[in-house]
């Protein structure tokens, strides 16, 4: 699998698919995620959980992690273009992506060629990596703030980060992983850590995203408790880019 993914970006076989977030003011799509896929010669469309792995530990990630950024900037911009001026679009970065020094320069150069507004990109890390080295993960979101893009907090709950060092981060939104989100209108639990979530990050100034939204009853919930947007099968699975633009076709453009 690893000499595969070595040719895989060369052969043209890595792909993204996009998923909306549509924001429960308006009603309307605010963004999209770009969501790495593998379509394999042999094994068929592999999603990240079954190659990131392997593509961290080898450092394959190094040259995996600007494609995908750039060429994310880049439809972004092209649906902006067709009339959705305020789209923006969410990419994930991986931990050994986060780590690499030229982390700053990569997202300044993906935003320089693409002619992306820095606003509309918004950067992702999950909670596990960004509490693995807290100062350096401080220093690294302050530099990328001082380009104008966005950051979020990925798969929050799921890790140990402390409040204190919660709101030391200069971050704008907290995602709820959908671990929670499946259970929250049968399990007290999870129902309750959500309810404490939102309530959290609207304290402290922060939007938030449920993620992985399948059911009606679980959109009342997350609306009822002013959860700000959602993402999940409940409004669309992930699209590939032309099934994407005319998904936004569909949904109008942007006034």
């Amino acid at each position: 699998l690893e000499n595969s993914l070595r040719k895989a970006l060369a052969r043209d076989e890595l792909e993204l698919y996009y998923q909306p977030l549509l924001d429960l003011g308006t009603g309307r799509v605010h963004g999209l995620e770009a969501l790495l896929r593998w379509r394999h010669p042999e094994r068929g469309l592999l999603t990240p959980s079954e190659f990131m792995p392997l593509a961290e530990v080898t450092g394959l990630i190094v040259p995996i992690g600007p494609w995908v950024l750039r060429t994310a900037c880049a439809r972004a911009r092209t649906w902006q273009d067709l009339g959705h001026p305020h789209l923006t679009i969410a990419v994930n970065l991986s931990a050994r992506q986060f780590q690499q020094p030229d982390l700053v320069a990569q997202v300044k150069r993906a935003l320089e060629e693409t002619g992306l507004p820095p606003r509309c990109l918004d950067l992702e890390i999950t909670e596990t990596n960004a509490m693995q080295n807290a100062e350096g993960t401080i220093h690294t979101l302050r530099e990328l703030k001082l380009l104008g893009v966005r950051i979020s907090i990925d798969d929050f709950g799921i890790g140990y980060s402390s409040l204190n060092y919660l709101k030391r981060l200069p971050i704008d939104t907290l995602k709820i992983d959908q671990s929670f989100v499946r259970d929250i209108t049968t399990d007290p639990d999870d129902a309750a850590i959500a309810t404490a979530v939102i309530a959290l990050a609207h304290t402290l100034k922060l939007r938030v995203v449920a993620e992985g939204v399948e059911t009606q009853e679980q959109l009342a919930f997350l609306a009822a408790r002013h959860c700000d947007r959602m993402q999940g099968y409940l409004f669309s699975r992930p699209l590939q880019s032309q099934e994407c633009g005319e998904f936004l076709g569909r949904t109008g453009r942007d006034s």
